[in-house]
Order: C-alpha cells, then sequence, then structure tokens
C-alpha cells in the first residue's frame, strides 16, 4: 500500500472516529467504550502484527527507529489517572449542587 492512500484511510478513519466521539459527547459511558476499543485495537496491532514485523538485523533497527524519532515517536496511548478523577470530586464538593 502507497503511504499516500494509507495516508487517506487513516484520515478517513480518524475523522469517523471523531464524529463518533461528537455523537457521544457528554456520554461519559459511550466515550469511556470509545477510548477501551482504541485501547484494545492499538494492543492487538502492536501485539499481533507490529511486533512480528520488526526488523531482524541491527542496520533495519537503526532505520526504525530514526524513523520514528523523525516522524513523531512512539505512539502511546495514555490513561488518566485516578487523581484526575479526585479533582472532579473536589471541584464538585466546592461547588455544591443547590438541588440536594
Amino acid at each position: 500500500m502507497e503511504p499516500k492512500h494509507l495516508d487517506e484511510r487513516l484520515d478517513t478513519m480518524s475523522l469517523t472516529i471523531l464524529d463518533l466521539a461528537r455523537e457521544h459527547q457528554g456520554d461519559c459511558q459511550g466515550l469511556l467504550a470509545l477510548l477501551r476499543s482504541l485501547e484494545q485495537l492499538h494492543r492487538t496491532i502492536q501485539e499481533e502484527m507490529f511486533q512480528p514485523a520488526l526488523p531482524n538485523t541491527r542496520h533495519e533497527l537503526y532505520n526504525l527507529l530514526k524513523e520514528i524519532e523523525e516522524t513523531g515517536g512512539w505512539p502511546y496511548i495514555a490513561r488518566m489517572k485516578l487523581q484526575a478523577f479526585a479533582v472532579c470530586l473536589t471541584s464538585e464538593d466546592s461547588n455544591p449542587n443547590p438541588h440536594q
């Protein structure tokens, strides 16, 4: 597959995923399901396809690492820390709901 064609398909998928996220904006459970699905896809691609495709020689590995460094680094899916949830709770406690 040509890099341009891959880029176009990735752009299309990214827009589709963003549209799905926007459809569920404000829906914490729906967005969490989307994030879990993306994380699982990342893990599957990494473990089942990327790792077996890694180079077998030092020279090829060097070229891959150089490419990774030059084109944006290693892909990473960050997880929210529990501390971020605590901040949400703390701000809620400081602004009590007047309907209670």
